[in-house]
């Protein structure tokens, strides 16, 4: 287990259970987030160059993982949850995440119909190179393809295909074969 140092203890609101794995990259600036990770066999991955402003990451259950890239933004007021068993949410490298973004794995409670759930928990993949304007959320089981760029305000509840700009409620793409500059 990588420790935070004392200057990020200082900065950071950290909850965090024992029998957690610590993966923290160099240069990394974490100022003013919350980090609760509950649950046995979590681990939280923070690749090299990566800043994280105000942002609210929690780990809940057992055996979930949150990795998020090298050379990525997160912004203020972002809120990364990984709840359940055996999830796993990746941001991949090079990526930036506006202010006020919501990603979930979970829909936070158990649905029930004839006794049966019919809501469990999926992984989330944010490839490599993507950028995620203001306010969006991301909702379980959606994977979004490298070079993508996701407008302001959308909610993505389905995969979002590489090289595309994707706006909306639900999120459509509108725009295909581009890229973006980080």
């Amino acid at each position: 287990m990588n420790a935070f140092s004392f200057i990020q203890k200082l900065r950071n609101k950290l909850r965090i259970t024992n029998g957690t794995t610590l993966i923290l990259g160099n240069k990394i600036n974490i100022v003013h987030c919350t980090i609760t990770i509950k649950g046995k066999n979590n681990t939280l991955k923070i690749g090299n160059n990566t800043k994280l402003r105000n942002t609210n990451i929690e780990i809940i259950g057992n055996n979930n993982t949150i990795k998020i890239g090298e050379n990525s933004l997160i912004g203020n007021f972002c809120y990364l949850s990984a709840k359940e068993e055996n999830i796993t949410l990746t941001i991949g490298n090079n990526t930036a995440l506006s202010r006020n973004i919501k990603v979930m794995t979970s829909d936070g409670h158990p649905i029930y119909q004839n006794n049966k759930r019919i809501n469990y928990a999926k992984d989330i993949t944010i490839n490599n190179n993507i950028w995620i304007a203001d306010n969006v959320t991301i909702l379980k089981g959606v994977e979004i393809g490298s070079n993508s760029v996701i407008g302001i305000n959308s909610t993505v509840v389905k995969n979002i295909t590489s090289g595309s700009v994707a706006v909306g409620n639900p999120c459509t793409v509108i725009k295909e074969n581009i890229r973006w500059e980080y």
